[in-house]
């Protein structure tokens, strides 16, 4: 979720249209996805002197299939904008602060979740914020 929000931040107004924007998305959390995966296969080959099978690269697939499931949250929320009319510049705003929006919630739901006193909600939520503020900084500094 974060890697995409931030790439639609960086590239907001570069895509000619949302075709574009949409499958550079696609292909960078597909990109994030596999290499994040990739990483772990080969770390955990590293430690234990394995070699790289489908199994070992499939099981870190299925382990980091969270990846693929928080970049749909920026990208439901740009489709969704273009299917209501919406201008590009405008779907994309649109996904960053789904982006931002969610990160504040998830790290409240986590919070929540775990029980976490007072001062602990806070701090969750402002890791989120600080998250999100950081997606809009790059936004603002690049456009």
């Amino acid at each position: 979720m974060v890697v995409i929000g931030a790439l639609l931040a960086a590239e907001s107004g570069h895509h000619e249209s949302y075709a574009d924007a949409i499958i550079s998305a696609l292909i960078a959390a597909a990109i994030y996805w596999l290499a994040h995966a990739y990483a772990n296969a080969l770390g955990w080959r590293v430690a234990t002197r394995q070699r790289l099978t489908a199994g070992v690269l499939s099981r870190e697939l299925v382990r980091d299939w969270a990846i693929v499931r928080g970049a749909a949250i920026p990208l439901l929320a740009l489709v969704l904008a273009g299917a209501t009319g919406a201008t590009l510049e405008t779907a994309v705003n649109v996904a960053v602060g789904a982006t931002v929006a969610s990160l504040i919630v998830f790290e409240l739901i986590a919070g929540i979740g775990s029980q976490a006193t007072g001062r602990e909600l806070v701090l969750d939520v402002c890791v989120g914020a600080a998250m999100g503020a950081a997606i809009i900084a790059l936004k603002a500094l690049l456009h």
